[in-house]
């Protein structure tokens, strides 16, 4: 038959969907493929009607699927045709063959595949079905719960933050640090890590490079808050700063009398105990008065007024030096505001002396038009109006600070000497000046002993480098430029360099450095500060019997080296004005 190919061509059809019509047309294919004579018309005659019956079918369950409701009977309304029987036999010879009629709308055309919009969601509970589903072990049960999985889990955020700090010689460190820590234990985190001595003289400088101001924070300050409030040119600094805490040694030195209220009242009879106690004490009432030049805002001209220091803030008299409240107006608060020292020239800001300082609101960052520039008439008005802003603001908390390193002195052992090892403690002193050896049991002889034969030591070895050659490693050679180990030696320093480093240590009695002098290259100079006034001495190299000593009073005390001259007058006083203590150090993070 011509048709014999037809089933190969349903089977292989490039579609993969099968057709119902097609499925439909292989049925009756088959059910008359006995028959010799076959009516093609009455054939499709019957395929249209089980189109017909087949569409309407897939109507009404198109409807039954809808949302998994039945759906109304006017929405999906459809025409059936009804077909008699002796219909087609009537016109098979004169009308042609009927073909399917096209697809309305609301139903699916034959040669695609219905789509159903919905479902029935099964409940949760039906959905795993042990029965028919093997229990498999989760080979990654971290994945499926997130809280514990190191890739799901939400990233956890972190209180810490990254302090940059910089040191003297411009080198920078940075510290990742929490966000409660203090500056105090910020300091004591970078003197472990700089191997520096702790002498709780460390402190954190907040240091404003735009606007030319710095100040110390204090040890109970929040680093990351004071971050906060910096801009981005700003940074911390790292260095010493004797006289964070001096006011509280020698009181009467910082507060003069005629600067303070309450001492006038009392005719200057002031203990310094109780001197101290008027500032901490909040129910009391100190006053720190006098004149100072406070520069106009937005001019480069200065005026001079009579400043109240009190709790609630800075005042200026209108009228003189009337303390009546109608000619007090304020300057600025104490609770917002901190107290700056101004690093740059007075040329810049025109300032009448070289002792101006600043009073810069907490939420001033870069703009400097809101900064109180002020200026005092010497050094120790500064320093006592600057301290006691700091004292009338935190108050107990800075008499706080200052004992922490007291009560860890006092926790300490009280072992008079330092504590050494077996091997030292096993060895004894012994005098052999005799014939005989003999065990010095006296401790004071014993160190006079001690003493003695490190002199004739050094002797010995001076009268060897004479007839020697001398070496780089010889004590001789040594004096020469041992000195340039020490901490408190700076070499080419110039004086100006030397006075800003001396103020930025605190300008406390007995604060020095030695550095190279520029008018002798063959001399040193001592930079010392005493009553907050900066001095210099001149040593000078003597010869004596082709040996060279150094001197500070024109060869009347002579030393073989700066070491021996330093440790000289840390323990007398000799022509100074005071005794050395505390060395000005650069230290390098």
């Amino acid at each position: 038959m011509a048709l014999a190919g037809c089933p190969d061509y349903f089977l292989h059809h490039s579609n993969y969907q099968v057709n119902t019509s097609v499925l439909i047309t292989r049925t009756l294919w088959f059910s008359n493929a006995g028959k010799d004579d076959v009516d093609l018309e009455q054939l499709v005659n019957d395929m249209n009607s089980s189109m017909e019956s087949v569409y309407s079918t897939q109507a009404d369950t198109a409807r039954l699927l809808n949302n998994g409701h039945a759906a109304a009977p006017h929405q999906h309304h459809q025409q059936q045709q009804q077909h008699h029987p002796g219909h087609g036999q009537a016109h098979r010879r004169h009308t042609p063959p009927l073909l399917p009629s096209p697809p309305s709308r609301d139903r699916p055309r034959p040669s695609q595949p219905m789509h159903i919009h919905a479902v029935r969601c099964l409940q949760k509970k039906h959905l795993l079905r042990p029965a028919s589903l093997p229990a498999i072990p989760n080979p990654f049960p971290e994945l499926c719960s997130p809280d514990g999985s190191p890739v799901l889990c939400p990233l956890q955020t972190s209180n810490d933050h990254v302090i940059k700090v910089w040191s003297e010689d411009g080198a920078g460190k940075a510290v990742e640090i929490p966000a409660h820590m203090t500056a105090r234990d910020l300091c004591q985190l970078l003197v472990y890590k700089s191997h520096c001595v702790d002498d709780n003289a460390w402190t954190l400088v907040e240091h404003h490079h735009a606007l030319g101001l710095e100040r110390c924070l204090e040890d109970h300050e929040l680093v990351v808050q004071v971050q906060a409030s910096m801009s981005s040119d700003s940074k911390f600094l790292f260095r010493k700063n004797y006289a964070k805490y001096e006011f509280f040694r020698n009181p009467l030195n910082f507060f003069p009398e005629q600067m303070v209220a309450w001492c006038q009242e009392s005719d200057g009879s002031i203990p310094q105990s109780q001197l101290l106690q008027n500032f901490l004490n909040s129910s009391s009432c100190p006053e720190i008065q006098g004149y100072l030049h406070v520069k106009e805002p937005g001019r480069r001209s200065w005026k001079k007024l009579y400043m109240f220091l009190r709790r609630s803030g800075l005042y200026y008299s209108t009228k003189g030096t009337s303390k009546e409240p109608r000619h007090l107006q304020l300057l600025s608060d104490l609770e917002d505001s901190n107290i700056f020292t101004v690093i740059t020239g007075r040329k810049l800001h025109n300032a009448p002396t070289d002792y101006h300082f600043c009073i810069k609101p907490s939420k001033v960052t870069s703009d400097g038009k809101e900064l109180k520039m002020l200026c005092a008439e010497d050094e120790q008005s500064r320093t006592c109006w600057m301290t006691a802003f700091r004292l009338l603001k935190y108050g107990i908390l800075l008499y706080q600070s200052y004992n922490v390193p007291q009560q860890r002195k006092s926790n300490l052992p009280p072992f008079s000497a330092p504590v050494r090892s077996a091997s030292e403690n096993s060895l004894v002193a012994m005098d052999f000046s005799g014939r005989t050896g003999r065990v010095i049991e006296n401790p004071l002889e014993a160190q006079s002993a001690a003493l003695e034969e490190g002199q004739s030591w050094r002797k010995r070895s001076q009268r060897m480098n004479v007839l020697g050659s001398p070496s780089p490693l010889h004590p001789s050679s040594l004096s020469t430029v041992i000195h340039r180990t020490q901490i408190w030696f700076h070499g080419r320093v110039v004086r100006e360099d030397a006075h800003k480093m001396i103020i930025q240590q605190g300008q406390v009695d007995g604060l020095f450095l030695l550095r190279d002098s520029q008018s002798n290259p063959k001399a040193f100079v001592l930079t010392l500060c005493h009553h907050q006034k900066i001095k210099h001495f001149q040593i000078l190299p003597c010869e004596e019997d082709g040996q060279v000593f150094f001197s500070l009073d024109d060869g009347a005390t002579k030393f073989t080296d700066l070491i021996h001259l330093v440790e000289f007058y840390q323990l007398n006083r000799g022509l100074l004005p005071c005794k050395l203590k505390h060395p000005c150090t650069a230290v390098a993070l």
